[in-house]
C-alpha cells in the first residue's frame, strides 16, 4: 500500500538520511541495539534511533497500547505478531517524528545513535528456520554438476521446495564463522577432517509475522499479511561434508554450522513501491495447482531487489585493496514468490509462528555474472577464479570476508538498501571437539 511514507519530496532533520543510499527517510527498517539486554531501534541515514528511548519520552504516544508494549520487548518477535495495520501504525508514527518539521525534533535528536558507534543483535528470538530452493538458475546450475542429464528434479516447478535447518546456529551479521569439522569421503572411504570446501549462498531473509494455528493454513491471497520483513541471509556450506551425508536425506552437517543474516529488517510496507510481477513461467510449465496461484500474487509478488557478494582476503587487506565484488545478481531470478513459499509451508498445517525466518534459497542470474555460490562460479572447484591481488579461490580460505549487499531504486525517486550482512571465515579448531579437547 503506497501512502505518504513513500513521497520521495519528503526530507528528515536527520540530515544524512537526505539522499541516504540506503536509510533515507522512506525506508526506516528495523533492528535491536546490542545494548542493556536489547533495545528495538530504526536505521535512519547514518544513524540509529532509540526506540524505547522515543517511547519514555512520549514520542510516540499516539500508538495503541498493543504497538507501545511490542516496541519496549528485547527483540522485534512481538512486533512481527501485531497485524499489519499496527505494524503500518508504526511506520506512520516513527515516520512523522523523523520528517522534517516535527516539533520534537530537537528533543528526538538526543535519542540518535552514531551507527558506526552501534552493535546489533540478531533481530529476533528465531524459532524455526526453513530453507527455500527457489533460485532456478542456481538449482539448474547445481542440478547440471551432479545430474547433467536431469538437472532439476520433476517437482521443481510444482511446488516450492525446501528443507527444514537449524535455527540455533544463525548468527547476526558481524560474527566470524568457524571452519567445521565432518566426514568428507573419496570413494566411499570416509576421514575425518576439516571442510576443504566452504562456501557462501547469496538469500534473502524472509521474516514470519503474525502466526496460523496449528493445522490451519494461510491462503495465498493472505500470505503478504504474514510477512513482516525482509533481510539478506548466507546459508555457509561445506560443500564436501554435504556431498557425502546428503544421501537420502538432505543436508545436515554441511548446512548447520552456520548461517549469517543481517541486523536490519526492511519492512513489507518499505518495500510497496519496489514490488513486481512474479518471475515468468514458460508456456511448457506445468499449469500452478490452485492454491499457488493468486492473480494479485503473479502482477505483485516478486521484488526489485539487487543483490550483491563482495569478497575481502587478508592478502588483499594487506595489500590495501577495495572489496572485489564476486556477483550481482536480482531478486527477479526467484521462481517461486515470498507469498507462494508461505502458502506451502503452511499447506499441511504447520504453524509459522512470529520471528520464523524463511530462506529463499541462493538467487543466481542465468549467466556467470550473478552465480550466488562459489560452487557455480568454479563449476564445482574445478575452474579457480583470480581476484585483483592476484589470488586464485575454488572455495573460501580462512580469513575470507563474505558482505553480501541489496539495494531497490533509484525509481521511485530514492534508494533504499538493507544494510550489510557479512562475516569472516575463521580457521577450524584443531581438534574436532574443540580447542580445549
Amino acid at each position: 500500500m503506497i501512502d505518504h511514507t513513500h513521497d520521495a519530496s519528503r526530507t528528515s532533520w536527520v540530515a544524512s538520511a537526505n539522499g541516504h543510499p540506503q536509510f533515507p527517510l522512506q525506508n526506516l527498517p528495523m533492528g535491536v541495539l546490542d545494548s542493556a539486554g536489547g533495545r528495538i531501534a530504526v536505521a535512519i541515514g547514518d544513524s540509529v534511533l532509540d526506540v524505547q528511548a522515543a517511547l519514555d519520552a512520549g514520542l510516540l504516544d499516539t500508538l495503541p497500547p498493543t504497538a507501545r508494549q511490542a516496541l519496549r520487548a528485547c527483540s522485534l518477535n512481538a512486533w512481527m505478531g501485531l497485524p499489519q495495520r499496527e505494524r503500518r501504525a508504526i511506520r506512520h508514527a516513527v515516520f512523522d517524528l523523523l520528517a522534517s518539521g516535527h516539533p520534537a525534533a530537537a528533543q528526538a535528536d538526543r535519542l540518535l545513535h552514531a551507527m558506526a558507534d552501534c552493535r546489533m543483535a540478531l533481530p529476533a528470538a528465531i524459532g524455526g528456520y526453513t530453507d527455500f530452493y527457489c533460485g532456478i538458475h542456481h538449482a539448474v546450475k547445481a542440478g547440471m554438476l551432479f545430474r547433467p542429464d536431469c538437472p532439476l528434479l520433476p517437482n521443481y516447478k510444482h511446488l516450492p521446495i525446501a528443507y527444514h535447518g537449524r535455527h540455533s546456529s544463525i548468527t547476526v551479521s558481524g560474527e566470524a564463522v568457524r571452519r567445521p569439522w565432518g566426514q568428507v569421503a573419496s570413494d566411499d572411504v570416509p576421514r575425518l577432517q576439516p571442510s576443504a570446501r566452504v562456501d557462501f549462498e547469496l538469500e534473502l531473509a524472509i521474516w514470519a509475522g503474525p502466526g496460523n494455528a496449528l493445522g490451519d493454513p494461510v491462503a495465498i491471497a493472505d500470505a503478504p499479511e504474514h510477512i513482516a520483513g525482509y533481510g539478506l541471509f548466507n546459508d555457509w556450506s561445506a560443500r564436501d561434508i554435504q556431498a557425502w551425508e546428503y544421501k537420502p536425506l538432505g543436508p545436515f552437517q554441511g548446512k548447520n554450522f552456520a548461517s549469517t543474516v543481517s541486523p536490519w529488517i526492511v519492512t513489507s510496507e518499505a518495500l510497496a513501491p519496489f514490488r513486481r510481477a512474479a518471475m515468468p513461467r514458460d508456456p511448457s510449465d506445468p499449469p500452478l495447482l490452485d492454491y499457488l496461484l493468486d492473480a494479485q500474487d503473479q502482477q505483485q509478488g516478486g521484488l526489485d531487489i539487487e543483490l550483491e557478494v563482495w569478497i575481502s582476503t587478508p592478502a588483499m587487506r594487506d595489500q590495501g585493496l577495495p572489496a572485489h565484488r564476486l556477483a550481482l545478481s536480482h531478486a527477479q531470478h526467484l521462481y517461486w514468490t515470498p507469498a507462494q513459499m508461505l502458502a506451502q509451508h503452511t499447506l499441511g498445517g504447520c504453524n509459522l509462528r512470529p520471528g520464523d525466518l524463511l530462506a529463499s534459497g541462493t538467487i543466481s542470474t542465468p549467466d556467470h555474472s550473478g552465480d550466488g555460490s562459489l560452487l557455480e562460479q568454479t563449476t564445482g572447484g574445478r575452474h579457480a577464479i583470480t581476484l585483483p591481488s592476484g589470488e586464485q579461490r575454488t572455495f573460501l580460505c580462512d580469513g575470507d570476508d563474505i558482505t553480501l549487499r541489496a539495494r531497490c531504486g533509484p525509481a521511485p525517486g530514492y534508494r533504499i538498501g538493507f544494510g550489510d550482512c557479512q562475516a569472516r571465515l575463521a580457521p577450524a579448531h584443531a581438534s574436532p571437539y574443540g580447542r580445549d579437547r
